[in-house]
């Protein structure tokens, strides 16, 4: 049986459907929810082969036109070139008002198609099929679509929610080690940021969590679908300061993502360490006890994640952060813990501490 999770927002509402086997109903779930005619499948060079075609081939054998777009595998897709490429391969396969873009892949994937489908004809259909774990607890949630820029990820974008959002857990099991690793990274963020027991959860059930256990894969990904749903619901475009606790741990993470180069570690894998940089922030200004860092530091490692950021410049981290979205009139804002399960965004950060953290985190 699927768990179906809405997100309510009023006429920009939908549904996420959580299930295992689902990808074979993939056609069903977007006629249910949109009529189609044309679909532009968009997909990498990992994920395409081996789901993507199975995905076209379904739609084509119900009579859809059907068109698939693969782009390089990795971070480095989400640029501006392989952006105009697919405008212009979507003016190629004369798509119009009417076409649909379904993304079928993990957050990079998502985050350009979503781009896509916001930016050509002012606005498309738009579906989410994603692959990896990060992507299912969290990218694939919430209508966050956009690119990188040199200076900055995710600096260029839109808030564009999909008609719906299919998570089929079996596709988890072709999903490399490292990459599911990752994921992880985001699961823990929504116990620290929200929920306590579901920490909890996730400290007594580390074994399950590394052998992909199907019964802890689909309480977990339902349960981070559920906090984040809730969260979108109150702020949909983060206006209120509600939604900025979805990005603790990504003020240090997305610079250290874009210093040591896009793809050198993977987003979750900067996450993991930035969480641990943030919560050693809010110690050092005396918000929680040790002990609540230490508890995060000790799940990651276990779950096999980095806590140390390697051999990069502070400086340039620093002028990274300077481009975080949170950033107001060039004052760095940082999400940080009170508690497990609850943090607040923290303005009026002494540099100097940001910098002894990370210094503390060259190992």
């Amino acid at each position: 049986m699927a768990t179906t999770i809405p997100v309510a927002l009023g006429e920009r509402g939908y549904e996420i459907e959580i299930g295992r086997g689902t990808l074979g109903e993939a056609a069903s779930f977007l006629r249910q929810r949109r009529p189609i005619k044309h679909v532009v499948v968009v997909s990498d060079s990992t994920v395409g082969p081996l789901h993507g075609q199975r995905l076209v081939e379904a739609l084509a054998g119900e009579g859809v036109r059907v068109d698939l777009l693969i782009v390089p595998a990795g971070e480095t897709s989400k640029c501006v070139a392989e952006a105009e490429h697919l405008w212009h391969e979507m003016a190629k396969c004369n798509a119009d008002r009417k076409t649909v873009v379904v993304a079928i892949g993990g957050g990079v994937v998502g985050d350009l198609a979503g781009f896509l489908a916001a930016t050509y004809a002012r606005g498309l259909g738009f579906f989410q099929i994603p692959t990896t774990l990060l992507a299912q607890v969290d990218s694939s949630v919430g209508g966050k679509v956009g690119i990188n820029l040199p200076a900055a990820k995710n600096i260029v974008g839109a808030f564009w929610q999909p008609v719906g959002v299919l998570i089929d857990l079996d596709v988890l099991k072709t999903l490399p080690e490292r990459e599911y690793r990752s994921g992880l990274a985001e699961v823990v963020k929504y116990g620290v940021i929200m929920d306590a027991a579901f920490f909890e959860y996730l400290e007594r059930n580390v074994e399950g969590l590394i052998a992909r256990d199907g019964e802890v894969l689909e309480y977990v990904v339902a349960q981070c679908c559920r906090l984040k749903a809730l969260v979108v619901t109150q702020d949909e475009r983060e206006e209120t300061g509600i939604r900025a606790i979805l990005n603790y741990g990504h003020t240090f993470g997305h610079a250290i993502e874009q210093v040591g180069g896009y793809g050198a570690l993977l987003h979750g894998e900067a996450v993991a360490i930035g969480m641990v940089c943030a919560s050693q922030l809010a110690e050092k200004m005396g918000r929680i006890p040790a002990e609540i860092t230490k508890r995060q530091v000790e799940l990651l490692k276990k779950l096999e994640l980095p806590i140390a950021i390697g051999a990069l410049d502070d400086d340039a981290l620093l002028a990274a952060m300077r481009h975080d979205k949170k950033t107001e009139s060039g004052r760095l804002r940082f999400v940080l813990p009170s508690r497990m399960g609850h943090v607040e965004t923290v303005a009026d950060v002494d540099l100097g501490l940001v910098r002894e953290v990370l210094a503390a985190n060259h190992l």
